[in-house]
């Protein structure tokens, strides 16, 4: 079934069931982009993903995996091998929150030499969907520095997951090309709200970021609902059709993505 709608970011290991929500998705024609947090569990999602028309695994550090201890360099090793062949590339990034002060060194090194490794092994259609929390500057400056904002055929498409960086900031991904993928959540706050009513709407995506805790049961239909709701807010933002509005931001998603 052609997907009517995509999440551009959820994350299906931290699902209670991740195979049978899989299972609900193409059911109900519900496209997502399973973002990977550890690249040790990147061969199974891609075996799943395998066997769906609508599902697109991303091998994926998150910060937060790195920062406690629950990946080190061997799996940022393997991340980099990994990315180094893949199209599909989440979650990954920086998270310079107050919690994490004193690692912000070694999240900048592992993005550092990640980023290296995508600009000398460049791949047409490439995806790198980040996170970045306090660090949206040194992110940019990051790809910038690898070449990865140079419009190029091989230049990746560069999505800002859940934006909370700085007005500045915001103008200055929004200037590089940069997509960005907005929840419910970010859809809750007034910055979120007026971030995206500056945001092109041929950058936007929509994602649930799902699930709010790990081994939370989640269906296909709370994710379908939860975009759904987004695309509501955004409709009130943008002040067009209904209608338009989804259409763009699907468009913009299948061509992302390459689901159709």
């Amino acid at each position: 079934m052609e997907p009517r709608l995509i999440d551009a970011h959820c994350h299906l290991d931290l699902m209670a069931y991740p195979n049978t929500v899989a299972d609900e998705t193409a059911a109900i024609g519900l496209g997502v982009f399973d973002c990977g947090v550890d690249p040790r569990d990147f061969a199974a999602a891609k075996k799943r993903a395998s066997r769906y028309l609508n599902i697109i695994a991303g091998v994926g550090l998150h910060p937060w995996w790195l920062v406690d201890g629950r990946c080190g360099t061997a799996e940022v090793d393997l991340l980099c091998k990994l990315a180094s062949r893949e199209r599909f590339i989440s979650e990954v990034g920086l998270d310079f929150s107050p919690r994490f002060t004193g690692t912000e060194g070694m999240q900048t090194q592992v993005f550092e030499r990640l980023c290296q490794t995508l600009s000398q092994r460049p791949l047409p259609d490439r995806v790198l969907s980040i996170h970045a929390v306090r660090a949206a500057g040194i992110a940019l400056d990051t790809l910038k520095s690898h070449e990865l904002l140079t419009p190029s055929p091989n230049s990746p498409a560069i999505i800002f997951h859940w934006f909370s960086g700085t007005s500045d900031e915001l103008i200055r991904a929004r200037n590089a090309g940069c997509y960005f993928s907005v929840n419910e959540r970010m859809l809750a706050s007034k910055r979120g709200r007026e971030y995206v009513r500056q945001i092109p709407l041929d950058r936007l995506l929509l994602e649930t970021d799902a699930p709010a805790e790990a081994n939370t049961e989640t269906s296909a239909r709370q994710l379908a609902d939860s975009l759904t709701r987004a695309s509501k807010v955004i409709t009130q933002l943008k002040t067009r059709d209904a209608g338009s509005i989804e259409s763009i931001i699907l468009e913009n998603s299948r061509s992302i993505f390459g689901l159709c």
